[in-house]
């Protein structure tokens, strides 16, 4: 598989796929994801603009959490030098692998380096979950509880930042949103899923609206007395079954 094609994969736009190509990188990046993790990579793209500043022997290749850390911070001091900022919470993600957050540093380093903006990327997650890919799978190939937390909090968060606290606030968080997100996924199917139907889904779900998409009050209130007029009408109409129930009869004490 070509450079190029192995990083459309990757979601990247075409102009920034023959702008690394035409940098000359000591070696392609298949996986954008793993690949800029270390900031081996951004280090050598800022060394052809900065030569002064980023010195690419005084990066470490490897992939333990120190050596990024490490190389991460040098970066981030020589670009303070030329009045640069790269997004913190990109740089994290991009740190621990998280899902969007290397394309959408490639972008910010594409848009400082050349001052070209990309109109037609759409920016991925804020906060960097595996959300959409969990959309394009059906409901029952979709992830557990377990499995939410597991690919949303990353082991080197938790050796980077080892506070049981916040630690445990980011899982109650990535649960939170996983039961709320399987909760919504049932509700088209409730009968599939065995799901009681509250007030909620059993009120209209398609209330008055106006052919210009607005919404429409007297319609929906039109439909609301219509709905309740009808009920007091079939609550008229009832009919009802006269029980006869015959009492022994009482004797007197006295008799």
């Amino acid at each position: 598989m070509s450079f190029s094609q192995c990083l459309k994969q990757q979601g990247l736009p075409r102009e920034v796929l023959k702008w690394l190509q035409s940098l000359d990188l000591s070696f392609y990046p298949k996986n954008v994801r793993r690949d800029f993790s270390s900031g081996y990579l951004v280090a050598e793209i800022f060394s052809f603009y900065y030569p002064q500043d980023f010195h690419v022997h005084s990066f470490d290749k490897g992939t333990s959490l120190s050596a990024k850390q490490r190389n991460w911070s040098q970066i981030e001091r020589s670009l303070q030098k030329q009045n640069h900022h790269l997004m913190k919470e990109v740089i994290d993600g991009t740190i621990h692998c998280k899902p969007g957050a290397a394309e959408l540093l490639v972008l910010q380093i594409y848009s400082i380096l050349t001052n070209r903006s990309i109109r037609s990327v759409q920016s991925p997650e804020s906060d960097f979950t595996d959300k959409q890919y969990q959309d394009q799978l059906p409901t029952l190939a979709r992830s557990t509880a377990s499995q939410a937390i597991k690919n949303n909090l990353r082991t080197t968060e938790i050796m980077a930042e080892p506070d049981i606290t916040t630690n445990q606030r980011k899982a109650m968080g990535i649960l939170l949103r996983h039961l709320q997100y399987d909760s919504a996924g049932r509700i088209p199917n409730l009968v599939r899923f065995k799901v009681n139907p509250n007030l909620g889904h059993l009120a209209a779900k398609n209330p008055g609206s106006r052919s210009d998409g607005r919404f429409d009050s007297h319609s929906t209130r039109a439909t609301a007395s219509k709905s309740c007029s009808s009920s007091l009408r079939s609550a008229a109409v009832a009919s009802f079954k006269e029980i006869k129930v015959s009492q022994p009869v009482r004797r007197s004490l006295l008799n």
